[in-house]
This record gives C-alpha cells, structure tokens and sequence, in this order.
C-alpha cells in the first residue's frame, strides 16, 4: 500500500526503499541524458534517483541501462490473434508495460460488447491497456457490419478510467465535408485525445481535418507527408507493423529537432513477428541501427507518447523519475535492447525474457457470444451465370493493400463463369455472417495462382464477414461451412477435405491458445494453402484485405463489387 509519509522518507533516505536498482546507467528522457546512479522504489512509485539508497531489495544493474516502460503508441491488439493476457505474456518480457488499443476489429463484430470484453480482458495483467474508442464502426454502408456505433453508443464509456480518447479518424472526407455523424463523435472527445488516419491528406484539407482536434496520424509513407503534418502540429506514429513497414522510410524526419514529436507504433502486428523480432524494442534496436539516437528512440517510446496521451498526469508513465510509476526495463545494451529485468508498478515480472507475472487472483475466462451467424448454404450460392464474356478481376500486387481493377475474358461453362486456374481467375465469395442475411458478393482475382482447392477466412477487413477463394464451388462451400463449425478463423480445403484449420473463436479474430500455439497452427494452414499452388505470401493475410472497401482500386463486400476511386458499386461483367 502506497503510503505518502513513508514514500517522503524512502526519497529522503530515512527509510529502506522496497526496491532499488543499484549503480545502473539510468536513462533520463527529460534531459537526453545517461546518469549512473540508484534507482529507489518504494511500493509502486519510483521515489528517488542518486547514490547509496538502501532496500529491502536490491539488483545489481551495474552496467546495463534503466529504461521506462516501453509504450506502444497505436495497436490492433486483434491482429495478434490472440487474448489480452496471453498477449501481455508476450510483450511483457520484451519491455513492454503500456498500450493504447484501437479495439476496432471486434466492435465491428459485437459493437459495444467487444469494447467491454476488450476492457474486462485487460484487468489483473501486468500491462497498462489504454483504450480509443473505435470512430468509425462500421468503415462505410458498403459492407454488412456486426455493429453500427454511433456518438450516443460511445458515451457510457467516456467515465472508463481506461478510456482516453477516439481512436483513428478514418472518415477524413467526413469531417472536411462536415458530416453531422462524424462531428458529433469529435465533439464528444473534445476533452480527451483523437487520434487521426489520414493517408496523404494535404494542403487546406489537412488544415481542416487539425483544426477539428485531431492531432496525430501514424498513416504517413512518406518523408514529404510526415513533414507537412509535423510542421502543422501533429504527433507523428511512425509505424512499423506486419502489414505497413514505414520505419524505414520515415525515421530521415527524427532528429533533436523534431524527436519529441514522433511516436512508436505497430498498428497491426502478427504473432510471426512478435515471436521472431519483438515488439517496441524491436523498433528501438532498428531505428538505432538507422543512425537514430538511442536516447531520442526511447523517448519516442516513452515520455512522448505518455505526453501525447497525457498518461504522465494521472498515470504517471513514461519516465524514470520521482513520482512516476515504477513502470521499468533494465536493457542489455544501447544496440540489441534486449531486456534483462522488467518491473511493472514496483514488481518483477519479467526476467531474462520470462514472464514470471502471477496475477492476484485467479484468472477467469471472459465469455463472448457466437459470431459465425450464415445464412443455409448451398453450391448454388457460389454460381455466376454468364451476362457476357468480360469481367472486372481484383488483381494482387504483391506486398500492398491496393489492387488493380482488371477487365477480363470469363471462362464460361455450361452458361456459368467458373475459376480459370491457367490463367489465375480464381471465384472470390463474400459471405454476411452477423445477421445471417441472404447477402453474397461474388467476383473474381488473379494473383493467389491457386491450381486446386479453397482456403476461407472470418478475418476480413473491415467488418470481418467470411471470405473465401477457391477453384470449385464445392470446396468453396464446404470451407465456409467448417468455418461455421470451428466459429471462425482460417481453413484450407481439397477435393471435401479440410487440410488444415485455425480456430478463432473469439469474434471469428481470436483464438484463446497460447501465441506460440497460434503461431504453430498458423503456419501448418499456410502450408496447406501453398500445397495448392498458391505462391503468394501469407495468403491469409493478403486475403483479408480483399474485402476492404476504402484501399484503392477494386475490393469486393458481402454487398458486392466496389470501385473504391469512384466510391460506388459496379457489376462483375462489363
């Protein structure tokens, strides 16, 4: 129990802290300095920076460097495909002890319940998990979302003491063109923080869309965009993900100049990456190794996103200081970031890269409905009967979210279009699965170069219908069918026969198996998927964002075909 009387005398060294951290290089994000001294902690606050403190406890971190708590700016915590806890299990011991999440995914599948189970989750484990609430639920009305959130839904949540604000400000053409919806959401954050998505957003519209408050943006691809939205006041969120990779491109724009204005993100990270490469300190170690300031890295990861969010005022995160959390990394060294020992509010709980966290009460499993709700299918849902020979095909390109709109030659049989594996024309189906509605977008893409067979996915951007690609009908069906059975996830089908399967039963996005397991099985799916001649990289992944109805240039929806330059529907045939 914090007691203020004796925090006073633990700082002043009249009373043994609970905890120091003895002769270590302390990082001090303030001053852009490395000070060598003890770290004394008494309870959950860090109270005192100097020389000879005493404790009840003490480590020796002579020549290893003391952190704050690494902060993860913006993140889908969904994309991992895994729960909140076993996610902090993860991260924890790569230094991280806060996130702000954007839980967007699931609120377009259960709406205001997966916020609160968002929330719920987050309870007894040794991570700070700040919420956004979702802006834009559902993305567009050209697609069948589980939910439709609106500024009155949101409002029970503004008194969430883990609720800090409105996540990305996707709708950027709503707030410039002053869309009543759009605002009201913004004028209910007036006092919190918004966040903001505004890819190549310039000139007098990017004016605009500050000006409505909204003043970050982890969007940028380039140096040019970064800049324009620096010099104009935003917070940059350099963003290195599984998906969108901008580290590489972005870290030019940080200096001493501009350090304290940019920010660490990893939006949407898989558990391939998370388990191979890390997590913030992952993004730390690359930018070092771009020619970054070790200290102006740190900074980005801590202090400045604490300020940003203004967790530095009630939470008390973000710096190694007196009065701040003892929210600690304890790293290796200033080029690898590996960490050694991390505390979380004055307690081990991760050392050597183990967890070693113990929850104080018995963790208990937060229950969610069924999300897999299909209409009764049958092979006669996946027919196209031919109203000429040309048609729009969604066309890949390898390593991005755009597609190209092609027009081409159908294979017609007995009056049907059919997939054409000689030339990569594959049948794409989306399948409504919130309400059960008779909706079925049906097209066409080309770039998987499936020879045989089907693979499906519940995880389909942004309102996560079920997706499936497939070179017969009949596979087809049956892999929406065994999506049904396992209540989402991923699955691969030859000839009636599953091959292999991910389950996520969580929202048809997560599975409540340890990471490591997850990863395990998503590799053995992957692998399935290759066996029919697919040779793009992770196919799943790629197929996700078929359905995508705001990524340039063709996307196809439960609802249909959609030319997302002109922003309406289209017919397959031409």
């Amino acid at each position: 129990m914090y007691d203020l009387i004796n925090a006073i005398k633990v700082a002043k060294k009249e009373k043994k802290a609970s905890i120091v951290l003895k002769n270590g290089n302390i990082i001090n994000v303030f001053s852009g300095e490395i000070i060598k001294g003890d770290v004394a902690i008494y309870d959950t606050h860090i109270v005192g920076i100097g020389e000879k403190y005493e404790g009840e406890e003490e480590y020796d971190v002579s020549g290893y460097f003391i952190s704050p708590g690494l902060i993860d700016s913006h993140i889908h915590i969904e994309s991992t495909m895994v729960t909140i806890p076993e996610f902090a299990r993860v991260v924890v011991p790569l230094g991280t002890t806060s996130v702000v999440i954007d839980p967007h995914e699931i609120a377009n599948v259960l709406g205001l319940d997966g916020i609160r189970y968002m929330l719920k989750s987050s309870k007894y484990n040794p991570l700070n998990v700040f919420v956004m609430l979702p802006s834009c639920v559902p993305a567009t009305d050209m697609e069948t979302s589980g939910a439709e959130l609106r500024a009155f839904d949101l409002l029970p949540f503004l008194n969430e003491d883990w609720v800090i604000g409105l996540a990305e400000v996707m709708n950027f053409p709503g707030v410039i063109n002053l869309e009543t919806e759009v605002l009201d959401k913004i004028r209910l954050m007036a006092n919190k923080v918004i966040d903001g998505h505004a890819p190549g957003l310039t000139g007098y519209g990017l004016n605009a869309y500050i000006s409505a408050g909204i003043y970050s943006d982890h969007e940028c691809t380039t140096k040019e965009e970064a800049m324009e939205k620096l010099r104009k006041g935003m917070y940059i969120m350099i963003r290195e993900g599984t998906v969108a990779k901008n580290l590489k491109d972005l870290i030019s724009i940080v200096n001493e100049k501009t350090g304290r204005r940019c920010l660490f993100a990893t939006d949407d990270r898989h558990p391939d990456d998370l388990l191979k490469e890390g997590h913030i300190n992952y993004l730390i170690k690359k930018s070092v190794e771009y020619g970054i300031d070790p200290i102006i890295a740190i900074q980005m990861a801590t202090i400045n996103p604490a300020e940003y969010f203004r967790l530095y005022k009630i939470h008390r995160i973000g710096a190694i200081a007196p009065g701040y959390a003892a929210d600690i990394v304890v790293f290796n060294n200033l080029k690898e970031f590996k960490p050694v020992l991390v505390f979380k509010n004055g307690t081990l709980v991760a050392k050597e890269g183990e967890y070693i966290y113990k929850p104080p009460i018995p963790p208990r499993e937060i229950k969610v409905r069924s999300t897999i709700n299909i209409k009764w299918l049958t092979v006669d849902d996946f027919k196209i009967k031919a109203k000429s020979n040309k048609i729009r095909v969604i066309g890949i390109i390898s390593n991005q979210l755009v597609t190209k709109h092609l027009i081409e030659e159908a294979k017609i049989e007995n009056g049907e279009v059919v997939s054409d594996t000689e030339r990569d024309l594959i049948k794409c189906a989306v399948i409504e699965r919130h309400f059960g509605s008779e909706d079925v977008g049906l097209g066409f893409v080309k770039g998987f170069e499936i020879k045989k067979g089907a693979i499906a996915s519940s995880v389909a951007h942004d309102s996560h219908n079920i997706i499936v690609i497939g070179t017969n009908d009949e596979d087809m069906e049956k892999a929406v069918i065994h999506l049904r059975k396992i209540h989402g996830g991923f699955c691969v089908v030859e000839n009636g026969k599953v091959l292999a399967d991910l389950p996520l039963p969580i929202a048809g996005l997560m599975s409540n198996k340890p990471m490591k397991e997850v990863y395990e099985n998503l590799l053995k799916v992957n692998e399935a998927a290759y066996s029919l001649g697919i040779s793009i990289k992770d196919p799943f992944l790629m197929l996700s964002f078929l359905s995508l109805p705001v990524i340039p240039e063709l996307k196809l929806t439960d609802k249909g075909l959609i030319d997302v330059n002109k922003f309406k529907f289209v017919d397959l045939f031409v």
